[in-house]
């Protein structure tokens, strides 16, 4: 019960000793620099494992399918042109990418194209569910290494900032209606909507920080 009074009482992102000062640092400390690397890698192989198990992904991957459906690219270069094209508009924003804003985009990219070849596609419902919740809790631990090392925000969280300092809307509403606009464009271009979608959206936030109160305790 405490552990998880814990979890949602937690309100601003964790400093540990190996969080980066400044996030726009392009020569972080090399412990910094791993744990953003992996925190990546965490990230986007809990992507892929939410696309494997065919019951729906997060928002944004929602959108990048349906533009690999559309285009024949990859789902790894249509996240990698989503990232670009949003980074771009971070341009007007006067929003400043960090090394951890340019790696996101690309190791993301990276690991959903060549890690879902070797990852489990499960036809029993019970077990595509659990495959999503299992990549919904990996995105999760992926996402406290990458936040705690404060080398600058992903390229979806600089066009929330942008648009939030824009329109001076509360944070909620502007990212609310950033990913329900991306998630009906997808898929109306063909991408998957389900029941991973709806977990999701529920858990990832929960199990973030879950992940902060984690590597607290074990990786100071």
């Amino acid at each position: 019960m405490k552990l998880i009074k814990n979890i949602f009482s937690v309100n601003q992102i964790p400093i540990l000793s190996w969080s980066s000062n400044n996030p726009l640092n392009f020569k972080p400390k090399q412990k910094t620099f791993i744990f953003l690397i992996l925190g990546l890698f965490l990230f986007g192989l809990g992507e892929t494992i939410l696309i494997a198990s065919s019951q729906g992904v997060s928002p944004w991957t929602v959108f990048a399918q349906g533009i690999s459906i559309n285009t024949n690219f990859t789902i790894g270069l249509s996240t990698f042109i989503v990232s670009v094209c949003v980074l771009i508009i971070w341009i007007p924003l006067k929003e400043k990418p960090g090394i951890g804003t340019i790696l996101n985009a690309i190791i993301i990219s990276i690991v959903l194209d060549y890690s879902y070849p070797y990852l489990p596609k499960p036809n029993d419902f019970f077990y595509q569910i659990l495959q999503s919740i299992i990549g919904v809790f990996i995105v999760g631990l992926g996402s406290g290494f990458y936040l705690i090392s404060n080398l600058g925000a992903g390229p979806r969280d600089g066009l929330m900032n942008g648009l939030t300092n824009l329109t001076k809307l509360p944070i909620y509403l502007v990212r609310t209606s950033i990913e329900i606009s991306v998630v009906l464009i997808g898929w109306y271009l063909g991408g998957v909507v389900g029941l991973g979608t709806i977990i999701f959206a529920i858990l990832v936030g929960p199990f973030i920080t879950f992940s902060f109160i984690i590597l607290k305790i074990f990786f100071k």
